[in-house]
């Protein structure tokens, strides 16, 4: 899955820049509409102001992919946020080359000011692997991460962004079998099982289930390396993470019980054996064992939300009016409203995805008192129309 994802001369991402949108092979929140980052702009805003509006703050976006969130963020703080705008130093950790360069494009205009920063990522094990510099071995238990890449110094409070980051994150496959591994056999890939690692049945006993005849589950082993290692990297600020994703309680209810897919044309297969390197390979995210994570680092924990209570409550303040802003007559306005309601509604991206959100050395009074967490609070909200 890592060689397939982010091989430097094959991989899906790092050869790849047009994997998104409705040409590609999939969408994100900020390819529906600009109000996504806009909504998440006022959110940071407010998380600055109850840092005490510190003369700079770093926010750092994890796999940004073209930047259409970054920039949307920062258009929108130029315009509405000045001060905080101000403030703001915008690094998006990219570790796709192709993606880098188009990072370049699409922030051009912020990167030459310096209010953006695209640094270069250090090499990711498949990368490695492919120049020669790390055995096949080293790929099992260390996987990425490769560190924070920030632009400025460890004084400055920080919020680390990741949306869609996790999900895309390779995973190790257990059944009942054992720990599912490949073998080249007479020029073709054999699914083969071996013994799993202790930490990895220590997960399923803390954070998930272990899997019945037939199933598989996955053990996201990369991914709580990099959760953990973001986690202590925070010395004052915030995390965020959106996603699509479970809890433990959900799987012990018999859902997301194997979440492995591939993603091609907008279509999705459970195989993800058909064209390597040609397309998506994700995993729900455990948000049971994220959390845990995040609790063993010393962060603050909020209450698990999802994406729809999230930014319902980010709009309720002004009734989403900066998603109708740009909107000149009724039809533009009805178009905004369905694109928002993808955004909020169970129907749309609303329920599917989880807002985990973490705090070191912030007042948790004040992080409470975030409109993102507050959603339901007023009584004069009401689901935006297209009337």
């Amino acid at each position: 899955m890592e060689i397939c994802l982010y091989d430097p001369s094959r991989g899906y991402y790092s050869v790849n820049a047009e994997q998104f949108g409705k040409a590609g092979d999939f969408y994100t929140s900020s390819d529906v509409h600009a109000v996504f980052g806009r909504l998440l702009a006022r959110q940071f805003d407010e998380i600055w102001q109850t840092l005490d509006r510190p003369p700079q703050i770093e926010i750092l976006e994890l796999g940004p992919g073209r930047g259409l969130f970054g920039r949307d963020v920062l258009d929108w703080s130029r315009k509405k946020l000045p001060e905080f705008f101000s403030a703001l130093t915008y690094t998006l950790q990219e570790s796709s080359p192709a993606l880098r360069m188009k990072l370049q494009d699409t922030l051009g205009e912020h990167i030459a000011t310096g209010k953006a920063r695209v640094p270069e990522e250090r090499p990711t094990l498949a990368q490695r692997f492919s120049a020669g510099e790390a055995k096949p071995a080293d790929q099992v238990p260390e996987g990425r991460p490769t560190g924070l890449c920030r632009a400025l110094g460890s004084e400055t409070p920080l919020i680390v962004f990741a949306n869609e980051f996790f999900d895309a994150l390779p995973v190790e496959i257990l059944g009942t079998q054992g720990k599912l591994h490949l073998a080249l056999e007479n020029n073709r890939l054999q699914e083969v099982w071996i013994p799993p690692l202790a930490e990895e049945l220590e997960f399923l006993d803390r954070y998930g289930v272990h899997p019945e005849a037939g199933e598989r589950i996955e053990v996201p082993v990369i991914g709580q390396n990099w959760i953990r290692h973001v986690a202590h990297s925070i010395p004052t600020g915030l995390l965020l993470i959106i996603d699509y994703g479970y809890t433990r309680n959900e799987q012990l209810a018999g859902r997301y019980r194997g979440t492995l897919m591939a993603y091609r044309r907008h279509s999705a297969s459970p195989d993800p054996y058909q064209v390597p390197g040609e397309q998506d390979l994700t995993a729900h995210v455990n948000f049971t064992a994220l959390t845990a994570a995040c609790e063993q680092a010393g962060l603050q924990v909020e209450k698990l939300l999802t994406q729809s209570q999230f930014l319902m409550g980010i709009g309720e303040t002004n009734q989403f009016a900066d998603a109708f802003e740009d909107c000149r007559v009724l039809q533009e306005r009805a178009k905004v409203a369905l694109q928002l309601k993808h955004l909020v509604t169970p129907i749309g991206m609303g329920e599917n995805f989880q807002v985990l959100m973490a705090s070191r050395t912030v007042d948790p009074k004040k992080i409470a008192a975030l409109s993102g967490l507050s959603f339901g609070s007023s009584s004069r909200f009401s689901v935006p129309s297209s009337q």
